[in-house]
């Protein structure tokens, strides 16, 4: 390997390149060359560098690439998930279903339930994350906001090509699934994205009512029933029965704010 690189033949190298759709190498080959060149590397050792580079690069760009379609909230990351206020969930556990396989790749479900305020949606976007981060595609959405688009899709004769479309995504978060109510056009389209996705692909989703609540969706029982029936079959199931955490953080800091010390110690005493 030469010491100098010709400009016409770096030139040409940057085209071919191009053409090749090899961006990272094209972007680094010339500071690899260098050091190949100082430290005498075989042609071998050379090229498997440029091609790790490339690798890493493509990897880095899927998942941003994935983290954009994802629109997982903001700043919901499992580091900063309060495991402490929720000791009913094991922290095992959870990491364990953020690798992603073995259930994934099943089609198996998790389902969250718990009152408003107890991290239900923190849990669910910051598992969204990590599977991403994994290498798994990932969609997170408000259930109402979905089943309107899918109600859209069925109005125009597009409903089969629409439910295709989520396949690509290994989990689909629903959010808020219990603030659809079975007034709602929507809520049959629902069922046939559970029933669609039924054994194939995962759904996340949380709820803020138990199943006994879920009367209020669907339009009839055996639909509600049937519904119950294909997320559980193949589920684990999370219950934070914990009082609101946004409540708890809402009040220690009014309690921050208060009066100071020796206002609060002599009401106290008295």
């Amino acid at each position: 390997m030469t010491k100098t690189t010709d400009p016409v033949d770096a030139a040409r190298l940057a085209l071919l390149l191009g053409e090749l759709r090899l961006p990272a190498i094209k972007a680094g080959w010339k500071y690899v060359a260098d050091r190949a060149d100082k430290e005498g590397w075989p042609a071998a050792r050379f090229l498997a560098t440029l091609a790790e580079h490339e690798v890493a690069e493509r990897a880095k760009r899927r998942i941003e690439r994935h983290l954009s379609e994802a629109r997982l909230p903001p700043g919901k990351t499992l580091e900063s998930f309060d495991f402490n206020a929720v000791p009913m969930i094991s922290k095992a556990q959870v990491m364990a279903l953020a690798a992603g396989d073995g259930w994934l790749d099943k089609g198996a479900n998790l389902l969250v339930f718990g009152p408003p305020g107890a991290g239900k949606s923190h849990i669910a976007a910051a598992l969204g994350l990590a599977l991403v981060e994994n290498g798994y595609r990932v969609l997170f959405t408000r259930t109402t906001d979905l089943v309107q688009k899918l109600q859209i899709a069925r109005r125009e004769l597009a409903l089969e090509a629409a439910l295709a479309k989520l396949d690509k995504y290994h989990l689909l978060i629903l959010d808020d699934i219990t603030y659809v109510t079975k007034d709602q056009a929507e809520t049959s389209v629902l069922f046939e994205l559970i029933s669609t996705r039924y054994e194939r692909r995962s759904i996340l989703i949380t709820a803020n009512q138990a199943f006994g609540e879920w009367g209020k969706i669907f339009p009839d029982q055996a639909m509600t029933l049937a519904a119950i029936d294909r997320l559980v079959h193949h589920a684990t199931i999370f219950e934070m029965n914990v009082e609101s955490y946004r409540r708890k953080t809402a009040l220690s800091n009014k309690r921050g704010r208060g009066r100071p010390p020796k206002h609060a110690t002599a009401k106290s005493a008295a």
